[in-house]
């Protein structure tokens, strides 16, 4: 009989611990400073996409635009951090970068 009930506190303290912990979240574009230091004005598309990947919005009718959306939810928290980059091309070649934290 003493064993069963360490048994059900062991088991519901486990299952405590299961339900307490939610991951961090993070979703879209994953864009280091390094990475986004290294896009240069005149650049040609090709090298942007090599440099960052493909964007996560492209817009069909602005082709001339790419925005790298980054997004990360922390556990529990309510805060969501939002990192957004926006590349502006000009007959395929950068003519500005935006970033906005």
């Amino acid at each position: 009989m003493k064993s069963r009930i360490i048994a059900i506190i062991l088991l519901v303290s486990v299952l405590q611990a299961c339900i307490l912990y939610v991951p961090d979240v993070e979703q879209g574009n994953i864009i280091t400073k390094d990475m986004i230091d290294k896009v240069k004005i005149g650049q040609s598309q090709q090298q942007v996409r090599f440099l960052l990947g493909s964007p996560l919005v492209q817009d069909a009718f602005h082709q001339d635009r790419w925005d790298y959306v980054y997004t990360l939810k922390k556990g529990r928290s309510k805060d969501v951090d939002r990192k957004r980059l926006t590349i502006i091309f000009d007959k395929g070649v950068v003519t500005k970068v935006i970033r906005k934290s």
